[in-house]
């Protein structure tokens, strides 16, 4: 078989992989709780509100998908939304008290996550491990915005 369809030496197949097992490594340290709200948290931690629209790009999800991870969240008391000032259509999303101490946590796990993922590697190659993965995604983002 030709090397270049041998998930070994793709590196699609590869990252995608390692993002599966850093996924299922982060919800076992959040107890129950769904990876898909780490890009709100990350968002939001900082206290400002931002809009849906906002939240979703920032993630580079679809706005459907957003908006069904917020109605999870908002069902579960994480965030609040108040009418945009700005934009009478759209409404900012928050975090509840309980979403600031659940973020606290799920950064703490992320970070946890991460330092174990990256345990293998010595400093310098975690930073250029890293460094490599953001030129990779720079210039695919660049790619599709096309």
């Amino acid at each position: 078989m030709d090397d270049r369809y041998r998930r070994e030496q793709s590196a699609g197949y590869l990252v995608n992989w390692a993002a599966r097992l850093f996924t299922r490594a982060l919800e076992r340290r959040l107890a129950g709780s769904s990876a898909g709200s780490m890009p709100v948290f990350f968002a939001l931690i900082d206290g400002r509100a931002q809009t849906q629209k906002e939240l979703a790009h920032w993630a580079a999800v679809e706005q459907p998908t957003m908006a069904n991870t917020l109605a999870r969240m908002e069902r579960d008391g994480l965030i609040e939304r108040t009418p945009d000032p700005a934009d009478r259509r759209s409404a900012l999303v928050a975090l509840t008290p309980l979403g600031q101490q659940r973020a606290g946590q799920a950064l703490q796990a992320a970070g946890h996550t991460n330092a174990l993922g990256l345990s293998p590697l010595s400093p310098e190659e975690r930073e250029t491990f890293l460094e490599m993965l953001r030129r990779v995604i720079q210039y695919l983002d660049a790619e599709e915005g096309r």
